[in-house]
């Protein structure tokens, strides 16, 4: 249960840079235990929640889960009584004290995800609570142990099964709510920008979306490696992105958002740009790629206001990638989708080392928007698919 740190090749020269990854004072003032004051729990109720609960144990083998019944809006988000999973071997059983919400989610709810169970079904990605089963062959030590976990579909429930090796100890500094703010989001980001898209000190990179979950966390990792960001979101968010470092701030409600981008770029572009949006938008990054420049894509939230008619539309506005235009273009592109890492462990693993480790640093800065009850779960899908959402969202039960 130990974590073994692997300091990066192209971030470990920026880690030394206190003065750019160090947040500023005023940064440092207005971070609080949940990075956002307005719908923070109080501090009795955050401690009521840090207590270790056995949900089994009191519903007598029952718990609730939020079940998506059927593909359609908000509104097919139900809260029901279900059995409490035991946990396989391999597997340790968690009472989950928050669970994160991720676009993905909305795209399940929508049908438009096609890892997506059957329904109805139980979503959810990434968790915080505490060990209280195990299953064969797992350490009764993790037992009581505060933990985050990626499980594999399932998270929006009271307890969810997770094979150990997407589970990890909670730094002590974090709360229940800011861990479960970390899992995907980060390990999605670090992946992006360092994994695949190699982003080195003085490079320039742009974030599309900067204000979201995985925008911000890309926002943590890239100014740990020393890269100039650019980041578009609606002009709303700007002030707010700038506190946290963001360089550059664009409004991509403007039509002209890639000529402003591009000026940013000193005319040349940028050298890497990660874009969740999809269709015609991967075309335009890609247009704003200088030579040696890459395209990290991992959503298609462009296809939510939609549904199957605009996932139809997103797609025939794609672009068309051909090799003998990529090479004398000298551009790259790649893709992201952490389900399909689950099966490489190593590797996987060795990304969340580096996460944790710019937790214990300092640079990693989970920052939660809103805490929901489970009963609440169509509010919260609702409010991050109006991209009304400054970072992570999140479900208590």
């Amino acid at each position: 249960m130990r974590r073994h740190y692997r300091i990066s090749e192209q971030c470990s020269q920026a880690s030394s840079d206190k003065s750019r990854a160090a947040p500023s004072e005023a940064e440092a003032r207005q971070r609080d235990r949940y990075g956002s004051s307005r719908a923070a729990p109080s501090e009795a109720e955050a401690q009521q929640r840090d207590r270790p609960v056995n949900y089994a144990a009191q519903s007598g083998g029952r718990m609730r889960a939020i079940y998506i019944e059927r593909s359609g809006g908000p509104d097919v988000l139900k809260v029901r009584e279900t059995e409490t999973p035991k946990p396989k071997a391999g597997e340790v059983a968690i009472a989950v004290k928050a669970a994160g919400i991720n676009f993905a989610d909305i795209l399940a709810r929508q049908g438009l995800y096609p890892p997506t169970p059957p329904f109805p079904c139980v979503v959810g990605y990434e968790v915080a609570g505490t060990v209280t089963a195990v299953g064969a062959g797992v350490d009764r030590a993790w037992i009581g142990k505060a933990v985050l976990a990626m499980p594999h579909f399932g998270g929006y429930a009271e307890v969810a099964c997770v094979d150990t090796a997407h589970v990890w100890e909670k730094p002590a500094r974090l709360s229940f709510e800011q861990a479960a703010a970390i899992p995907e989001n980060y390990v999605t980001a670090w992946a992006l920008l360092v994994g695949m898209g190699g982003l080195k000190r003085g490079e320039t990179v742009l974030i599309h979306n900067a204000g979201g979950g995985v925008g911000l966390a890309a926002l943590d990792v890239a100014l740990h490696c020393g890269a100039t960001v650019i980041g578009t979101a609606s002009a709303r968010k700007h002030d707010f992105l700038r506190s946290r470092g963001c360089h550059h701030c664009v409004d991509y409600t403007d039509a002209g958002w890639p000529d402003a981008v591009r000026k940013l770029g000193g005319g040349r572009g940028v050298d890497l740009a990660i874009d969740p949006l999809g269709g015609a938008s991967w075309k335009q990054s890609y247009a704003l790629l200088r030579k040696g420049g890459r395209l990290g894509m991992f959503g298609i939230s462009a296809a939510s206001s939609g549904g199957k008619l605009g996932l139809l539309k997103m797609v025939l506005s794609m672009p068309f990638f051909h090799p003998l235009k990529l090479m004398p273009g000298n551009r790259g592109v790649f893709g992201v989708q952490m389900h399909e890492m689950y099966g490489e462990t190593d590797k996987f693993r060795g990304w969340m080392d580096e996460v944790l480790r710019g937790v214990d640093e300092g640079w990693v800065r989970p920052h939660i928007d809103r805490v929901s009850r489970f009963d609440e779960a169509g509010a919260a899908h609702a409010h991050i698919e109006g991209r009304g959402n400054i970072g992570k969202v999140l479900l208590v039960p």
